[in-house]
């Protein structure tokens, strides 16, 4: 029964993990890890500055998107 249960909980995780990726939730922490593997002698933005440097950079250059 318990892998019953187990595969019935592999569902909801997998769309939880689907929308906070296709909403960018995760974005800032994988630009943190980014950072410190890559660059770690570069310094970290607050959140607040990672995303207004990332919007900022989107309306510089739009790519393919909607609106």
């Amino acid at each position: 029964m318990t892998t019953l249960v187990r595969s019935l909980w592999k569902i909801p995780r997998a769309v939880w993990w689907y929308l906070t990726e296709l909403m960018g939730d995760t974005a800032y922490s994988k630009y943190v890890v980014h950072l410190k593997h890559h660059h770690p002698d570069a310094p970290i933005p607050t959140e607040r500055e990672y995303w207004r440097a990332r919007y900022a950079e989107q309306d510089a250059n739009p790519g393919a998107r909607c609106c």
